[in-house]
């Protein structure tokens, strides 16, 4: 289960911008390997301390994700193509957690308004079904 991992790679971990399995297989091998442990405690404490790379600013603030206006976008289909390819890659190779947890809810809240929608249709026609046989029998 050793594994060397890279300084990106254990910033990424503290982050939560690692896939699942590579966060399994780290937090494996941070409970056996004191040396793994102790490289991550050393990043966590240059990290607070203000000691910041390029990458780890652009992944702190999630530059390359795109927002949900965006995202949304392309759950409706309507991103240009080379846009909805980029968050493909994103969304699936890359594997971001925080855009894949962003489009789950954007969907959940697409399938509940379209859940409202077909409710709120069903109660106007009800209410309005007696009303038109009325009318029917004029």
């Amino acid at each position: 289960m050793s594994k060397n991992f890279s300084d990106a790679e254990l910033e990424a971990y503290l982050d939560e911008m690692l896939p699942v399995g590579a966060m399994s297989q780290l937090e494996a091998v941070l409970r056996e390997d004191p040396d793994t442990l102790h490289r991550l405690a050393e990043l966590a404490a240059r990290r607070d301390a203000g000691v910041h790379t390029l990458g780890s600013i652009w992944r702190r603030h999630r530059v390359s994700c795109p927002n949900r206006e965006t995202l949304g976008s392309y759950l409706l289909g309507v991103l240009p193509d080379e846009e909805a390819e980029y968050l493909e890659f994103h969304l699936q190779t890359i594997g971001c957690r925080y855009c894949q947890a962003n489009l789950a809810d954007l969907q959940q809240r697409q399938q509940e308004s379209n859940d409202s929608r077909t409710a709120r249709r069903q109660r106007y026609f009800q209410s309005s079904a007696g009303y038109l046989g009325m009318a029917e029998g004029r």
